[in-house]
């Protein structure tokens, strides 16, 4: 688990955490999702998640007292195999 501090530190933690192992879900807290100040964070964990952990789901909990709910709710769901891609 890693906690993140809205801060310069907030990319290189993120990294080191979703590379230190294999992870099957991964989720994005609340509090980088609700203001538009946030966006790009928010942003930036979602692609740096498809980047360094591209087989864990994404669940995204209202707060911290529902990140197990969050991570068991996209494990219980059924994964689509591959990858869309659009063309323009």
């Amino acid at each position: 688990m890693a906690l993140l501090v809205l801060d310069e530190s907030a990319e290189s933690t993120l990294v080191a955490s979703l590379t230190e192992h294999p992870w099957d879900v991964v989720v994005v807290g609340g509090g980088i999702r609700r203001t538009e100040q946030s966006l790009p964070l928010f942003e930036q964990n979602v692609n740096l998640i498809r980047r360094h952990a591209p087989q864990a789901a994404v669940a995204f909990n209202t707060g911290g007292g529902d990140s197990v709910e969050a991570a068991q709710r996209r494990l219980r769901s059924p994964r689509v195999p591959g990858r869309v891609r659009h063309r323009s």
